[in-house]
């Protein structure tokens, strides 16, 4: 009996100071993530962050399948043209951002499926020319440790995706998109106006990306499941 190939889903890693069974700083990524492209049928692997020319990132990403941006800490304002940089802004790392800026230009340019949350949904904007809000206006406003609906446009990718036009979805973010990049449009959003997906309708590219974390409801809800089951479905037309 022949085994299914289980396409290779890219996956940036995270810089961490710590972890509790390491002895050293590490790269992770979130297990619910992992496990969540893992019950799609994809082989996740990820990838070291590195100091890479845009054609050295290029050649790395061409042997996956699938790549996914996953949340993280926020983009240097500076990224995105921004003078000052706002009290709130937590764990900048420049080589993080860097990576993460090529990797979403790479991905796009060699029409690698991509799926981008939360943080990644932000780089993808920034390295399309869009601009972030540093801070959605304090504790009162921001969407951390919630759950919340959002409204998807029909006929949206990410509608066909979930199945559904209402989600609920699970924020932690103090971070949104000010002005979308180049091609991205709005796809989603919650009841308070902030934009919660994009997408980019005149690619060929299958793309969409959440400001929301799906992998947090993903074992429980297969509206959110259906996400990760999409990336690698398409990952898997592609090998």
């Amino acid at each position: 009996m022949t085994t299914r190939v289980r396409p290779l889903i890219a996956i940036p890693a995270r810089f961490a100071a710590s972890t509790s069974a390491l002895r050293y700083a590490a790269e992770v990524n979130a297990r619910a993530l992992i496990e969540a492209v893992w019950r799609a049928g994809g082989e996740p692997a990820s990838i070291h962050p590195t100091d890479c020319t845009e054609t050295e990132v290029t050649a790395r990403l061409a042997r996956f399948d699938g790549v996914l941006l996953p949340g993280g800490g926020d983009l240097a304002p500076h990224r995105y043209g921004a003078a000052d940089t706002h009290d709130t802004v937590y764990d900048v790392d420049d080589l993080q951002d860097a990576f993460d800026l090529q990797v979403a230009r790479s991905a796009l340019d060699l029409d690698i499926p991509l799926l981008a949350i939360c943080r990644g949904l932000q780089v993808v904007n920034v390295a399309l020319g869009g601009t972030l809000d540093q801070d959605m206006g304090g504790p009162a406003r921001e969407h951390r440790h919630v759950v919340h609906p959002v409204t998807l446009r029909q006929g949206s990718l990410l509608a066909q995706v979930v199945g559904t036009e209402k989600a609920e979805a699970s924020c932690y973010h103090h971070q949104r998109v000010d002005r979308p990049g180049a091609g991205l449009e709005v796809v989603a959003t919650a009841v308070d106006g902030t934009i919660e997906a994009l997408e980019l309708p005149q690619t060929r590219n299958w793309f969409t990306s959440v400001q929301w974390h799906p992998e947090d409801t993903a074992h429980e809800d297969p509206a959110q499941q259906g996400l990760f089951d999409a990336l690698v479905t398409a990952a898997r037309e592609r090998v």
